[in-house]
């Protein structure tokens, strides 16, 4: 297959150019990509855990660790023990945390806006759904059939 069909290939490059162009609006923030994730998803979901903000920012427990300490150290969250729960941890922002990521959230917005902006909206339904269904064939259960032109789906 040749490289200009190869839709990860293209897919890739998008995501490689939208998240140099979030690194390169948060940066005079002070924040980074994962960072500023975190903010959201924890200013989306308050008393969050460590655990599920790791599932819902897409990272390993051990990625979220280190962004969460790092969101401490700034004064940007807090993390608290849950009421019944002992062995959870609630991670919530604080006053200085929700303000950075409102001034965080306008500049992602205004990049997610350049892009949409050069679709009608059919076409970003209809590339949202495209995208959703080339997510569901990648996790869904692999064929065990070989390709039909008897190549190994060499790189």
């Amino acid at each position: 297959m040749p490289l200009t069909e190869r839709l990860g290939l293209h897919v890739k490059r998008v995501e490689q150019e939208l998240m140099a162009a979030k690194h390169a609006a948060l940066r005079p923030l002070g924040l980074t990509v994962p960072q500023y994730v975190a903010l959201y998803t924890i200013g989306e979901h308050p008393g969050v855990s460590a655990a599920a903000l790791a599932r819902a920012c897409l990272v390993t427990p051990q990625t979220i660790a280190t962004v969460l300490t790092n969101l401490e150290t700034k004064g940007l969250i807090a993390r608290q023990p849950h009421p019944w729960h002992r062995k959870v941890t609630e991670v919530r922002l604080t006053d200085e945390g929700r303000d950075l990521l409102g001034r965080a959230d306008a500049r992602a917005v205004a990049i997610e806006r350049r892009i949409a902006d050069g679709f009608s909206v059919e076409e970003r339904d209809l590339l949202i759904d495209l995208l959703a269904r080339a997510s569901s064939r990648l996790t869904a259960e692999p064929s065990s059939e070989p390709p039909e032109d008897g190549s190994q789906g060499r790189a």
